[in-house]
């Protein structure tokens, strides 16, 4: 059974994320929380944040245990870029891309053999 959740529109750029993200897929729910909580970066707070949410979601929708969860899926797309516009020299403008992040979390209690280009 699979609980997810989402967040949107975070204001940091999914290059940025993705460097956190990184250091928790495929783990126990409990080390992953563990991690997330020593890393010195700005996405690891909401990114505990959502896995604590799925972790409720999993708990109180499905009525999965803790202790058996990990984290069975989680990845960053791109959201909306927000541009803007520096002036510069000589009557110029330069764009500056502040650039947003989506990221989803899945959890599951079963763990499933995943087949990576198996020869037949």
């Amino acid at each position: 059974m699979d609980a997810q959740a989402h967040l949107k529109m975070i204001r940091i750029s999914p290059r940025k994320v993705r460097l956190v993200v990184d250091t928790v897929r495929n783990q126990n729910v409990g080390e992953a929380l563990k991690i997330l909580e020593n890393t010195n970066k700005r996405s690891a707070l909401p990114i505990k944040k959502l896995l604590n949410s799925s972790i409720a979601n999993a708990v109180n929708n499905n009525g999965l245990d803790t202790e058996k969860l990990f984290i069975k899926e989680i990845f960053v797309n791109e959201g909306p870029t927000l541009k803007r516009f520096r002036p510069r020299a000589h009557g110029r403008s330069y764009q500056i891309l502040k650039r947003t992040s989506n990221v989803t979390i899945k959890v599951s209690d079963t763990r499933e053999k995943i087949n990576k280009g198996s020869k037949k």
